[in-house]
């Protein structure tokens, strides 16, 4: 239950006390999970580690220790080893330090006050380097302080509900020239119940890691020698990969989007036209040829570019919607690298649509509307965020805001509720982002929706008009799964590897029980995989309950035991794994529910 813990005055949170006792009126804090309390809570038990840390170790220097989307952490300097055994005894002393019930304090200084404070302390120096103006402020809990903007709970005794959940390494400010700091992350809430289905929900992703999965599957591998952040598909991996770019189309098609296929090595005088190579180019990959610098793509739209200018256009043509499954590569940090969810190649369900001003409502709608259709076939919930313009950006006020607007329009159109991420757009123009939300709760980044009227203007497409006269069409961006890798990582993680039927990499295993039923189950096969569904032979020199065991393993959701029953009668013992249920299908009937299950989710 939600409490008041104190009265907001600027950036300072005053106990409601103190704050009534000299007469001081501002905005009431309450004690809750809600997005501005956790906020308040994280950023306060990020000071509480750092006054354990520094009780335990006192030689510890500290860097910074901000609020993220997982919770807090801080980066911070000391001569001794710390493990992940280490943080049992630091989230201890927190929980000594919260029970001292130390209020905490906000002091200002002067840019010279603090420089001699922390004249010794070079982290601290490197801290204040970044922040401009000549006031600095620090948060004080007994004998701990920091620099800090705030704001911070009154008192340590609000602080109960808290776990850290790992150690890592960061570089000083993110700079890989720059020292290596440990990194500890940690979580905090309002109460123990949200705080433990906080860790049930963490112990729940752990099992359905899709990296564990796929080793158990056999979906995909890294190898060291290739390259890190580069997956290499295995069959089973591919399948599914596959079998998402066979419904994906057929429903491009019937949208009437076109393929187009661009080259993965362009000139970099491209790129500079473009922007990518003045605002995105310490992310791209580079290379010289003749003399001639060339950049890897890190994205589609130039290559769908020059298909439009391929051709004089008509506003009759228009919109033009062009496709491509395009292969990407992108400088990603070493650190962030994770599975499938950040690599450095990977492939995008990348559209592009020109279209005139006019038809831009009409076309962001039908995006939407596909949007849903996919994200209900796989059974996610999801929500969408409309990201403005940010600081670096390139393109006139009128443009962002036209472009901006239609947005905002087609959302509200759908009577979708939407959240507003401001500055998170790209550098040439505003979009939505799709966040889906899994079996678990956890929310993904997904695709993205974005208007561009820059791009076109860089490259000065043009179209002929009703009056035949030159007009600058419009660009949308649209990749709806975001890319595959990514997509297949969520999706394992949201079934925990039990693909529902239409997408599993394998749908059927056969066992004959002996070399009899070979011939047979080769010629069953192959009516599945006539079907459009996959099926495997298990025809090892094993037992039959190994057999059935290895096919578990594998989350297959059929599998079907011949012997010479079944091949005489042609009747088929079926084990239904989604249904938990055995039970027999002549043949054709099997055949039959095959085809009815392969066609039953169409985007």
């Amino acid at each position: 239950m939600s409490e008041i813990i104190g009265i907001k005055i600027g950036d300072e949170i005053i106990d409601t006390q103190t704050a009534k006792e000299r007469g001081l009126d501002g905005q009431q804090i309450f004690f809750d999970n809600s997005a501005d309390s956790l906020s308040i809570i994280r950023h306060s038990c990020a000071h509480l580690m750092a006054q354990a840390i520094k009780e335990l170790y006192p030689d510890a220097k500290f860097f910074v220790g901000p609020v993220v989307d997982e919770g807090f952490y801080y980066d911070f300097k000391t001569a001794v080893k710390i493990g992940e055994e280490d943080l049992a005894n630091i989230e201890k002393r927190m929980k000594e330090i919260a029970k001292r019930k130390l209020s905490i304090i906000k002091a200002s200084l002067s840019r010279s006050e603090a420089m001699e404070r922390f004249k010794d302390d070079e982290l601290k120096l490197a801290v204040m380097s970044r922040i401009e103006g000549d006031t600095f402020s620090i948060y004080q809990q007994g004998d701990f302080e920091d620099l800090c903007r705030g704001p911070h709970l009154p008192n340590t005794r609000f602080l109960h509900s808290f776990k850290l959940t790992k150690l890592a390494g960061a570089y000083l400010g993110g700079d890989e020239k720059a020292e290596m700091l440990h990194r500890i992350y940690g979580i905090a809430f309002a109460d123990k119940e949200s705080l433990n289905a906080y860790i049930n929900q963490i112990e729940e992703a752990k099992k359905r890691d899709h990296r564990k999965i796929a080793l158990e599957m056999g979906l995909f591998s890294f190898d060291e020698e290739v390259g890190a952040g580069l997956p290499i598909w295995l069959p089973k991996g591919a399948r599914l990969r596959r079998r998402i770019e066979e419904l994906l189309t057929k429903a491009l098609m019937v949208r009437d989007y076109e393929p187009v296929r661009g080259p993965e090595l362009l000139k970099s005088s491209v790129w500079k036209t473009s922007g990518h190579y003045e605002n995105y180019g310490e992310n791209m990959y580079f290379t010289v040829i003749d003399d001639v610098e060339y950049g890897i793509k890190p994205m589609n739209c130039v290559g769908h570019i020059k298909v439009y200018q391929s051709s004089p256009r008509s506003y009759r043509e228009l919109p033009l919607r062009f496709y491509e499954y395009g292969v990407v590569h992108r400088h990603e940090k070493s650190g962030v690298l994770h599975g499938l969810l950040r690599v450095r190649e990977f492939t995008q369900d990348d559209a592009h649509i020109f279209c005139r001003p006019n038809q831009i409502k009409s076309e962001v709608s039908g995006i939407i509307s596909f949007t849903d259709k996919i994200m209900r076939a796989f059974g996610f919930s999801y929500e969408m965020e409309l990201a403005t313009r940010p600081q670096k950006s390139i393109g006139d006020d009128f443009i962002w805001e036209s472009a901006t607007n239609a947005l905002i329009e087609a959302l509200q159109e759908h009577k979708i509720e939407y959240k507003i991420d401001e500055g998170g757009g790209a550098f040439y123009g505003p979009k939505i982002d799709i966040k889906i939300t899994d079996a678990i709760g956890r929310k993904w980044q997904c695709g993205t929706v974005q208007i561009d009227m820059n791009l076109p203007e860089r490259f000065r497409l043009e179209y002929t008009d009703e009056n035949n006269s030159s007009q600058q069409p419009v660009m949308i961006h649209r990749a709806i799964l975001g890319s595959f890798e990514r997509f297949c990582a969520i999706l394992t993680e949201h079934f925990g590897g039990e693909f529902p039927f239409f997408i599993a990499p394998t749908q059927i295993i056969l066992i004959p029980i002996s070399e009899v039923q070979h011939a047979y189950a080769y010629q069953l096969r192959s009516k599945i995989i006539l079907l459009g569904a996959y099926a495997e032979i298990m025809d090892k020199n094993e037992t039959l309950n190994k057999k059935i065991r290895n096919a578990e393993k594998q989350r297959v959701p059929m599998i079907l035991v011949i012997g010479e029953k079944e091949q005489k009668s042609g009747t088929l013992a079926i084990r239904d794994r989604h249904q938990k249920q055995q039970y027999e299908l002549k043949e054709v009937e099997f055949l039959e529910m095959v085809k009815s299950k392969m066609n039953e989710v169409s985007f």
